[in-house]
């Protein structure tokens, strides 16, 4: 059951600033236009944040979208302003949310989250924003502090924690807090979908049927998905399911795929890869003969090459079956720049390299579930 937001129990609280989608895209004053990308210092982030939230805290506050009219002097519904972090959740936003909202993303291909830092552009992003979307589970990384006070102002939605805590994986290495990369289990993914789909839904009531409509189709196509993934996964032979990468953000595809999963870093990009780790990745890939390893797009692959070396060094010939997106998706305008395109990307990569010889050439979208038999 997806765990309901507590916070919001004024009933005017977040709506703040639902008015201003009239006159989208909005700025705050004296800061630069749209191109700017000033990195900021925490405390002057957070005294942006501070003054733009006591500013607006005094806004008339609705309930629905404002309208405004268009260039023939009809009225219609200005489009809801969402600013959401990463391409995972931004994808299912603008899918579910259609027409009706307008999504601003504020970290792009390639880009590690675990290490971003937020820009003067990103700060009036957020504070334009009427609804703000993100993972949480301290993915965010240096940002997830300046997020949590940003929800005590606005509607915030930290999409991953609101999953039930007893599907979520410990981190192992973060001091008891919790592995944020749950979009690498499709079928957790599919619940994000629902929670997205009814925060839309409650925060827009006017066009709540049309959000939980337009999840429909996508939920369905990420169960299939999933199946996907569990097919070719189980065509690869239990001795060589094997998945190594550069850093920890694997683990949730592990256990929904059965794939064992081994890294060089931690859950974050921040820790770092030592010499006992290399070395005994090294002693495994030759002591299991396992063919092939795998870089991620955003995340150095010196680690990885290290490791081939060391497999060379001691006579065995292991290659980099490919790059995965792990943290980001892949390049806008591209079928990998999306969810799907992402996992699909990711799932027929490993299969294809670690021995199934069935993952169908357009991987995802040419498979009609025979392979699974």
């Amino acid at each position: 059951m997806i765990r309901q937001n507590k916070r919001f129990t004024d009933k005017t609280g977040w709506r703040a600033n639902a008015d201003r989608r009239a006159t989208w895209p909005w700025r705050w004053p004296n800061t630069p236009a749209p191109c700017a990308s000033v990195s900021l210092g925490r405390r002057r982030f957070l005294g942006l944040v501070a003054s733009g939230a006591a500013c607006w805290s005094g806004c008339r506050r609705t309930n629905q979208p404002q309208q405004q009219a268009d260039g023939t002097g009809d009225r219609r519904q200005a489009p809801i302003a969402a600013t959401v972090t990463v391409g995972m959740i931004a994808d299912l936003v603008r899918t579910i949310g259609g027409p009706h909202v307008h999504v601003h993303q504020i970290m792009g291909a390639g880009t590690d989250p675990h290490l971003y830092k937020a820009s003067r552009d990103d700060a009036a992003a957020i504070l334009r924003a009427d609804i703000v979307f993100y993972n949480g589970l301290l993915l965010e990384g240096k940002m997830s502090e300046l997020l949590e006070q940003i929800g005590r102002k606005k509607r915030t939605v930290a999409v991953a924690e609101r999953l039930p805590a007893e599907v979520l994986l410990s981190a192992p290495d973060a001091q008891g807090h919790m592995d944020p990369h749950v979009w690498m289990d499709v079928s957790l993914w599919n619940r994000v979908a629902e929670v997205i789909a009814e925060e839309l839904a409650d925060f827009d009531p006017v066009h709540a049927d049309d959000y939980r409509a337009a999840a429909q189709p996508l939920r369905r196509e990420l169960e299939r998905l999933h199946q996907y993934g569990q097919a070719m996964m189980q065509c690869v032979p239990a001795a060589q399911r094997v998945l190594i990468t550069s850093h920890d953000a694997f683990r949730y595809f592990g256990r929904a795929y059965q794939v064992e999963v081994e890294a060089v870093q931690g859950i974050s990009t921040e820790s770092e890869a030592g010499l006992n780790r290399i070395n005994a990745l090294v002693d495994l890939i030759v002591q299991r003969k396992i063919q092939a390893v795998f870089v991620e797009s955003s995340v150095p692959r010196q680690s990885i090459e290290a490791i081939l070396k060391g497999a060379a060094s001691r006579g065995h010939a292991v290659v980099i079956g490919g790059t995965l997106y792990s943290d980001a998706m892949g390049p806008d305008g591209t079928y990998e720049g999306t969810y799907v395109g992402m996992m699909d990307h990711n799932i027929s990569t490993i299969a294809r390299h670690l021995g199934c010889d069935r993952v169908p050439a357009d991987g995802f979208r040419g498979w009609r579930g025979e392979e699974a038999a």
